[in-house]
């Protein structure tokens, strides 16, 4: 990932981390809690790719699972937003570009619910039956209807400012390169080949005028004999 994808995933997942522990978990909902955190993940995804997606799904994930209060097992909620942020990037537009509202909303809703299936069957696995006692079926339809409010809020003006910072002129450009990674992308519109390309054209110039002198002295020789 490119330095500012990685400093905006960065400042987004600790704003919406800070928010969800500060804010929404104190509302006290019935049901689950919303996920601005994954919300914030499905945004990014939709935009950087599958690639990009699972690495700020596992990153998000992981600072979820050391910050306080958390009371699970470190790493679990890592996989679940990796897992969530991989397939989201998967539904990710050519462009990054969206048509249409339907299309987010529903990658909203099957984000939400499967996060929370593939959270409660890791925690099943490790021993942990914390969602037996709430409900799993509440805990199903809580999550959607709250991340689904909280959505129209939320996705829209992350993807802006993922676009946004996609126009960096540093950036590759995903249009005009296709097929080679990001550090050769970076390069092929970044400064080094195109200093290559003034050198070299300078060097023609130089060596256009050192034929057109040489022609010149040779046609002044030629008259004086």
């Amino acid at each position: 990932m490119r330095v500012n994808r990685i400093l905006l995933s960065t400042a987004l997942i600790v704003v919406a981390l800070v928010l969800q522990v500060s804010v929404l978990a104190r509302l006290h909902l019935p049901g689950a809690v919303p996920d601005l955190l994954l919300l914030t993940v499905v945004a990014l995804a939709l935009v950087y790719g599958h690639v990009g997606g699972a690495l700020i799904g596992f990153g998000a994930g992981l600072l979820a699972d050391l910050a306080p209060p958390a009371d699970h097992a470190a790493g679990r909620y890592a996989l679940v937003l990796c897992v969530v942020g991989y397939l989201v990037g998967l539904a990710r537009p050519g462009n990054g570009r969206l048509k249409s509202v339907t299309g987010p909303m529903l990658v909203v809703i099957v984000a939400a619910v499967g996060s929370t299936l593939l959270y409660a069957l890791v925690g099943a696995l490790v021993g942990d039956t914390a969602a037996r006692h709430v409900g799993l079926g509440g805990l199903l339809f809580s999550a959607a209807l709250y991340d689904l409010l909280l959505a129209p809020f939320v996705v829209p003006a992350i993807m802006a400012l993922a676009r946004r910072a996609e126009n960096d002129p540093l950036a590759e450009s995903s249009t005009t390169v296709k097929g080679t990674d990001i550090s050769s992308g970076w390069l092929s519109s970044g400064t080094g080949l195109r200093l290559g390309g003034r050198r070299g054209g300078v060097t023609r110039l130089k060596a256009k005028a050192r034929t057109r002198t040489t022609r010149v002295t040779r046609i002044k020789g030629v008259k004086r004999l």
